[in-house]
């Protein structure tokens, strides 16, 4: 079977800092290739990969910006210009590849890693009856759309070590956006006098100069900038837990799963996705507030790290995703009207 995955091109595949659908997408395509399948990775020129790699921007619109519609234009045409060489199109790239699915032969697959706005949602109506959607956690789901399957998103659990949390401090990671939660972490470190890390790329500016900066030194409350996968491995695996004060109903949390797949339990507001990826009194807490969270702390040494470990084993690991993907693949590939 030969699979192609289109990635989006914003970042490298895999990122080198922050790129969560990218992450993902080079997650599975290792994984794919590891199980012996004919992989084509449509992505950034500068992408690694074990697969077949094509691209048409040499760069990611990130780290060298450009034109991104113009660039996004070409990618997506290449892959769909190709398209009958191509058993099923696995498509990590939002609603616009879907624009094209009326024009080919080849099923598509499309994880939909998230909704931006409601105003992207007639694209997906519009084509819910010629392709297939995945979702990436049950909460994420859209009422108005139907879908093959929910798969949760996978990690390389050998960039991920198994760790005691010797390091004694709380760890924030992720996104400095109001939705994020990394004022509402501040505040919990600060109340349970724990020193506070925070690490992630700055999405919103001035969020971060009025709700984060007053707050950084040198001792108790530190910002490591947007780190890359060696020094997130240390920081996770070496973290008491993860602070997780979310403010939107997050599809995912990959931060989540790569604390847990460290042994790090997580401490997470209830909201989105949260309650399906962690297990309440197991693998961290579920609060409802600061207050809770602070409380939480105190017994969060009473969560087994190696519990935290074997569940993100058996829900996000790499090739427990690559398996439900193909078998997905399989079933579209032998739908009526498929090649």
């Amino acid at each position: 079977m030969k699979i192609a995955v289109l990635a989006p091109i914003i970042w490298r595949t895999p990122p080198l800092h922050y790129g969560p659908w990218e992450q993902v997408a080079s997650v599975l395509t290792e994984a794919l290739v590891k199980n012996g399948m004919d992989v084509t990775l449509f992505a950034t020129g500068d992408s690694v990969t074990k697969a077949k790699l094509q691209w048409v921007c040499q760069t990611s619109l990130g780290e060298q910006p450009a034109d991104a519609k113009v660039w996004e234009c070409l990618h997506i045409s290449n892959l769909m210009e190709q398209a009958s060489q191509f058993d099923v199109i696995h498509n990590h790239f939002d609603f616009l590849p879907l624009t094209y699915s009326s024009l080919i032969k080849c099923p598509v697959i499309t994880t939909i890693h998230g909704f931006s706005s409601e105003e992207i949602l007639p694209v997906y109506k519009k084509y819910n009856k010629r392709t297939q959607y995945v979702s990436i956690s049950h909460n994420n789901r859209h009422p108005e759309l139907q879908y093959l399957d929910t798969v949760y998103n996978g990690i390389n659990e050998e960039q991920f070590q198994f760790g005691q949390g010797d390091g004694d401090y709380l760890l924030y990671f992720g996104r400095f956006h109001p939705h994020k939660g990394a004022y509402e972490a501040i505040q919990i470190a600060t109340q349970s006098n724990k020193k506070l890390i925070l690490c992630g790329l700055v999405q919103d500016e001035n969020y971060f100069r009025e709700k984060i900066v007053p707050y950084l030194n040198d001792t108790s409350i530190i910002y490591k900038g947007n780190v890359g996968p060696g020094l997130r491995n240390e920081l996770l695996a070496n973290a008491l837990a993860l602070l997780h004060p979310i403010n939107f109903e997050e599809p995912f949390g990959l931060s989540v799963a790569e604390a847990m797949m460290c042994g790090t339990p997580v401490v997470a507001f209830n909201r989105g996705s949260m309650q399906e990826l962690i297990i309440d009194k197991k693998t961290g807490f579920i609060v409802q507030h600061t207050g809770e969270a602070v409380a939480a702390l105190n017994n969060i040494k009473m969560i087994s790290r190696q519990a935290c470990r074997e569940h993100a084993m058996a829900q996000f690991g790499s090739q427990v995703m690559a398996r439900h993907y193909i078998q997905l693949y399989e079933q579209v590939a032998r739908q009526p009207g498929s090649l």
